[in-house]
């Protein structure tokens, strides 16, 4: 096999070139899917590996370190040696192109290529934007993991928005190719938390994660279940996102290697709340206790603004401990006074988002 760096000839067996290191892909040079070293034809479209046309174009494989964003990298990097062999609870997201053989006879492998560098791309920029990592391409879709290797408390949030913003800018897409091509691409989603055990995370930020219990498997199945442009979950998942997201309640189905019907939601789209005080607010908050110094602090601060000095207000205290609550108070009373409000606030799953809170503020001061 020849070395796509340093066109150096190895052995056909081999797994990196013996000149330059660099990892050899057994890609098929029909359908660009990559398969076993081993493999003497490919396992998705039945073409021999043996020996490829002189006029294929090489196709070079998709690792890691290449489609990781540097910050993201970084990160995974600096914690990996805590991460090794840790259990980890994280969320799983599979998605994939309904009926990618028909689709790709259509039009040839030359066009479908850039039809698939187009949906990876799209892919991979929903994943990252909310933190997430991509574990491995599944041929014609990915898997990706929330919360590990990168530890995030919302990550079946973060999932749940980066499978809404994937279906949204796919849609566009699709729309595109139906009109100049005449192809109808779906995409089905399939999401589940639960436990994985982190394995070893190597400089090139391969990972291997081995799943604990059904968690990979169930999230490969909502996948398999889904609808073509649907994205379905688990209960497991919409426990954590309820409030926060649309869902839709599809009932108990009998799932392929489950013993038990599993609970199985639709995900509709994003929802009206965007924090904890918001959730609580909406099932109920219990009568404001305490804090009168901290409240009088602001009520004093808010009369100097409205006699036209200019005032900003810090509240900084430990996790938990109520800040959101006293910011509330004191704009439910500068409301009962007709004082106008404006509000934007910081959420942990857009932290890649860019001004993202200044984007709120301007929504909110013009309606």
């Amino acid at each position: 096999m020849q070395c796509l760096e340093c066109a150096h000839d190895n052995p056909a067996t081999a797994r990196f070139c013996n000149a330059c290191g660099t990892a050899l892909p057994a890609a098929c040079s029909s359908c660009g899917h990559e398969n076993p070293v081993a493999a003497k034809f490919c396992n998705q479209c039945g073409s021999s590996l043996a020996e490829a046309p002189a006029q294929a174009k090489p196709v070079i494989e998709r690792t890691p370190g290449g489609y990781t964003p540097r910050h993201l990298a970084e990160q995974i990097l600096t914690s990996r040696s805590a991460l090794e062999g840790e259990r980890k609870r994280v969320t799983v997201l599979f998605a994939d192109v309904k009926g990618s053989t028909e689709l790709a006879e259509a039009v040839g492998d030359e066009e479908w290529h850039q039809i698939l560098d187009r949906f990876f791309g799209i892919l991979t920029s929903g994943v990252h934007r909310y933190e997430g990592t991509i574990n491995q391409y599944t041929g014609d879709g990915i898997m990706a993991l929330f919360g590990a290797p990168i530890a995030h408390e919302d990550h079946a949030l973060r999932a749940c928005r980066a499978a809404l913003e994937m279906q949204t800018e796919l849609r566009a897409y699709a729309d595109e190719l139906r009109i100049s091509k005449g192809l109808n691409l779906s995409v089905r989603t399939g999401i589940n938390s639960g436990e994985v055990v982190v394995g070893k995370i190597g400089d090139d930020l391969r990972m291997d994660y081995t799943a604990k219990g059904q968690t990979v498997n169930l999230a490969a199945r909502m996948e398999q279940i889904a609808e073509p442009g649907r994205i379905y979950l688990t209960s497991y998942t919409a426990k954590q996102v309820e409030g926060y997201v649309r869902l839709r309640d599809l009932g108990r189905m009998p799932i392929k290697g489950i013993s038990e019907p599993v609970n199985v939601f639709e995900l509709e789209g994003g929802g009206q709340l965007k924090t904890r005080l918001e959730l609580s607010r909406a099932r109920g908050l219990s009568r404001f206790i305490g804090r009168a110094d901290e409240l009088q602090q602001l009520e004093q601060a808010l009369r100097e603004a409205s006699e036209g000095q200019g005032q900003t207000v810090a509240v900084v205290g430990n996790g938990g401990i109520g800040k959101s609550r006293l910011c509330y108070e004191l704009i439910e009373r500068a409301r009962g006074r007709d004082i106008p409000v404006y509000t934007a606030t910081g959420v942990p799953y857009a932290n890649a988002v860019p001004l993202f809170p200044v984007l709120g503020l301007l929504r909110s001061y013009f309606g």
